[in-house]
């Protein structure tokens, strides 16, 4: 047998049944009869290692985890959509169009469906998969070529086709269809571990992972929209002759796009997939209109932060009716509680809602909201359930007002309200609900990040008597761990590895992890820069922390409080005795000094960065980050939906820039 012909043809029937399932979703061997080509194609490559290649579909799964995922520059910027909610916004959108092509151009719009996933970009080279990478600013983003690998929709090398350019990238959408992403939740659910809230958090956790094998068993998918090339022999007049040529080399491309020749076919897609949106297999958050003339997208050009040939609509929230069962009570970490409606379960938003938040007591007596009315319910940016409005002509007579709790429901503690606040709080440090949540927080990915700690473990340890306290955790033992049920060998010995690892992590974290009424992470990262070491902070006065840029009166008064508790001087002493990290190295002067001085507030939500990535940005480059507007700010990074901060900083004649100018700023030596 000729070994290399054979591997060969094994590759090229894989690749192919690949294309059949994953693509065309008609696959046309059964799985039996799949596994067994891979298998002898496995075992041939093991045979002879100096025929793998990297397009070998043995080759999608790495073995090993990678450390970290490298920095790569985008060959095209990838810029974000402008959003649109409106008929009328997409019309001055058109005018826009036209006039700046000029009254005698013909305009043709091609209509798209917005997937709700992560936006990624895959480079190829002489056919074969090279190297794949996530958006990112816009500019540079996270090389994940081992993740993208384990996607198999995605092709590693051009099938069926001899004739293609040297050199090409194509853009897509990664997302969890979402069967898989409830079966996700579900698996999760079952091992304790957090719910992801919707499928595009799911797919961009999913991403960041660093063991390619997870990725795998998880089954992601992707639809691609983008084709770009400098070969000239392959370049496009139009954007639909561009995802045919993207359907024609292998690539997943969505079916329901649509050339629309006038606005009408425009709105009447929008109409129709907005009705529609829930008989898909996937989640949608809109359509994306484009030119669809290339040259008309040149001329078009576009701004610093999107183009000016295309435009994204989005979908109203999706509403339910509903009936509210009952109205329970949730103790946090801090002792507030949150009022929940346990719902009758109804379908929405593609997936089913048995609870919605209340959000405190005066949004209960300010809508009147009842056990036993008839409400409508959305989710919040598609996320988060809530309910938006009682149903008054459906209310029982008998129905009665709301009680707000005296007693906290978990310890029957007496509860308090802080004046200035409409939250109540259970002030029993001992309650257990707070417990577990303090535990929780201490042991999340932001704070200590105990890997395998999740709440089903946490409930079950304290309620064994195993931990009453964070500092507990690093007291527990191999022997009483055994004891519980499903924690084998192997979960246990992986449990207090992360435990020991945790010892070690910066000081922010740990400040962070405490649970400070008011201090997230990035007022944390401020105080150990300040301190250097977590006695300092203990020692600190009143005035000494206000006087610290970015605390404020009431993040100081609540740290003075937190560390004038003998239960916290306790805790913290027996923390340093377990072995903690509670010291920060000094800085050493070597990082970036191009912001040296510069004090930046951050407020609304940034394009393509999170604010905890903008503020390593700033901080690395020498800047500081604020958590108010004063006369000392020197610069208000503001994205959408920006509050109460630019209207101070606009008054205080403060400069006020966006994503995209804080970029430049960090490329420039120039202020």
């Amino acid at each position: 047998m000729d070994i290399n012909k054979r591997i060969q043809e094994l590759r090229q029937k894989i690749q192919q049944y690949d294309y059949e399932y994953y693509v065309l979703a008609q696959p046309t061997v059964t799985d039996f009869e799949y596994d067994m080509l891979m298998k002898e194609l496995e075992q041939l490559e093991k045979d002879n290692p100096h025929l793998i290649t990297p397009d070998s579909p043995t080759q999608r799964v790495s073995g090993q985890p990678i450390k970290a995922f490298p920095t790569v520059v985008h060959r095209k910027p990838m810029l974000s959509l402008v959003n649109t909610y409106s008929e009328e916004e997409i019309r001055d959108f058109d005018r826009r169009v036209k006039g700046a092509l000029g009254a005698d151009a013909t305009v043709e719009y091609v209509c798209e469906l917005k997937i709700d996933g992560v936006a990624v970009s895959l480079i190829y080279e002489k056919g074969v998969f090279i190297r794949g990478v996530k958006r990112g600013d816009g500019f540079t983003g996270d090389d994940i070529t081992a993740n993208l690998k384990t996607i198999r929709s995605i092709p590693l090398k051009i099938r069926g086709h001899s004739n293609f350019p040297e050199s090409f990238e194509v853009r897509g959408e990664v997302y969890f269809p979402r069967e898989v992403f409830l079966k996700l939740n579900v698996m999760r659910g079952s091992e304790g571990d957090m719910l992801f809230a919707n499928p595009r958090n799911a797919a961009a956790g999913t991403l960041n992972l660093q063991d390619p094998r997870i990725v795998n068993a998880r089954s992601l998918q992707m639809f691609a929209y983008y084709f770009d090339t400098d070969d000239t022999a392959f370049i496009q007049q139009t954007h639909m002759a561009n995802l045919a040529l993207l359907k024609d080399f292998g690539f997943p491309v969505n079916p329901n796009h649509l050339f629309c020749p006038a606005l009408n076919a425009v709105f009447d897609f929008l109409n129709k997939w907005e009705g529609q949106r829930l008989e898909l297999p996937y989640d949608i958050d809109g359509a994306v209109i484009k030119v669809n003339s290339l040259s008309q997208q040149n001329d078009l050009g576009s701004t610093a932060k999107s183009p000016r040939w295309a435009i994204a609509y989005k979908f109203k929230a999706s509403r339910a009716e509903t009936k509210i069962n009952a109205i329970t009570w949730q103790v946090g970490r801090t002792g507030v509680l949150t009022p929940v409606a346990e719902l009758e379960p109804v379908f929405l938003s593609g997936s089913k809602v048995s609870r919605a938040t209340l959000h405190n007591p005066d949004e209960i007596q300010r809508k009147d909201i009842r056990e036993g009315d008839h409400v409508f319910i959305e989710k919040g940016g598609d996320i988060i359930p809530k309910v938006v409005e009682v149903i008054l002509g459906k209310r029982d007579l008998q129905s009665l007002p709301t009680v707000i709790p005296e007693r906290c429901p978990q310890c029957q503690s007496n509860l308090q309200q802080v004046e200035g606040e409409v939250a109540l709080r259970c002030s029993n440090l001992q309650c257990p609900a707070q417990v577990n949540r303090r535990i929780e927080h201490f042991a999340g990915r932001d704070a200590m990040d105990i890997e395998g700690m999740g709440s089903a473990l946490i409930e079950v340890l304290v309620s064994t008597g195993m931990i009453s306290d964070v500092a507990d955790i690093y007291q527990l033992e191999r022997d009483k761990l055994l004891t519980l049920e499903r924690m084998g060998e192997k979960s246990v010995s992986n449990l207090l590895e992360a435990i020991e690892k945790s010892k070690a992590r910066e000081l922010y974290r740990l400040i962070f992890a405490l649970g400070i009424p008011y201090i997230g992470v990035n007022t944390a990262k401020v105080l150990a820069s300040q301190f250097h070491s977590l006695q300092d902070i203990q020692q600190s006065t009143l005035e000494e922390l206000t006087e610290i840029d970015g605390i404020g009166e009431k993040m100081a008064q609540s740290i003075v409080d937190f560390f004038q508790q003998r239960y916290n001087h306790t805790l913290i002493e027996r923390l340093k005795e377990a072995g903690l990290k509670l010291t920060s190295e000094k800085s050493t002067g070597k990082s970036s000094v191009r912001l040296k001085g510069k004090v930046f507030v951050l407020t609304g939500t940034l394009p393509n960065l999170t604010r905890e990535q903008a503020t390593e940005l700033i901080e690395n480059a020498g800047g500081k980050v604020s958590a108010s507007v004063s006369t000392n700010t020197n610069f208000l990074l503001a994205g959408e939906k920006a509050g109460s901060k630019l209207l101070k900083a606009k008054s205080l004649g403060i400069n006020i820039i966006d994503e995209y100018q804080l970029m430049d700023m960090l490329k420039s030596m120039d202020f």
